[in-house]
């Protein structure tokens, strides 16, 4: 999968344009950090790049004629919310990324046993494979989930809002796993510093179009912030690394 684009995209929620005819090109290997206020149409773009919502018009690629299956063997797709009232264990929930993988029915061969163990690893669930999912906390179902996407070890990977309820602990090891995977990432998140800190490239939503696209260094500015977040908001750079500091 060299690329991915999305070419004149619109989706509508209703009478509600939640992308407005967007382009966007994300080549192989790329880490992505889509950043914006609430509503500006993150988790829409991701969700229509994994090929659950459709657009009204515009060109999604490539998506044309694969099945879902086909679909989950080259993009892992991590939602923004999961609810779990079935009291699946961990290792179970990591073993659902190998799912389109397998040849026969209840089959894990030694790619997925290795997938799955490399995945729980990655994310510090070793202590926890065995308890049921809605035993753990918040974090601890965050990370369940992303290692169930790691686990899949497809060539792109969308994650909405990776490293929301986790700690600074495992939001490390997190951004760290997702660092030294091979592929593209494509992510969106509220915390800037790791936006800036993680991703080559910087993508900007507002209202449902792309207003800015560049390094960390060209699109993290305190005029965008200004413009876009609406607030006042000092940049700074420590050791080569850019940190946002808002004004209270």
């Amino acid at each position: 999968m060299d690329s991915l684009q999305l070419i004149g995209v619109t989706v509508c929620y209703g009478d509600r344009e939640a992308l407005s005819n967007l382009d966007l090109r994300i080549d192989a290997g790329e880490r992505v950090a889509l950043i914006g206020p609430n509503g500006s149409g993150k988790t829409t773009l991701l969700r229509t790049r994994a090929g659950i919502l459709r657009p009204a018009s515009g060109d999604v690629k490539p998506a044309a004629g694969l099945s879902r299956r086909e679909i989950a063997t080259r993009v892992a797709f991590l939602p923004q919310n999961e609810f779990w009232e079935f009291p699946f264990l961990v290792e179970d929930v990591v073993r659902c990324g190998r799912y389109a993988f397998a040849t026969a029915l209840f089959g894990e061969s030694e790619k997925d046993h290795a997938a799955i163990e490399r995945a729980i690893e990655a994310v510090g669930l070793d202590a926890l494979r065995t308890r049921p999912v809605t035993e753990l906390s918040g974090g601890e179902r965050r990370r369940a989930v992303l290692a169930r996407a790691l686990a899949q070890e497809t060539p792109v990977m969308l994650l909405d809002e990776p490293t929301t309820a986790l700690d600074l602990e495992h939001r490390h090891a997190v951004l760290k796993a997702l660092s030294e995977r091979e592929g593209s990432v494509v992510f969106s998140t509220h915390d800037l510093d790791a936006a800036a800190g993680y991703a080559r490239r910087v993508v900007v939503l507002d209202h449902g179009r792309v207003v800015a696209d560049g390094t960390p260094q060209e699109v993290v500015t305190e005029e965008l912030l200004r413009d876009v977040f609406r607030v006042d908001a000092r940049v700074l750079v420590v050791d080569g690394r850019i940190h946002v500091v808002t004004q209270i």
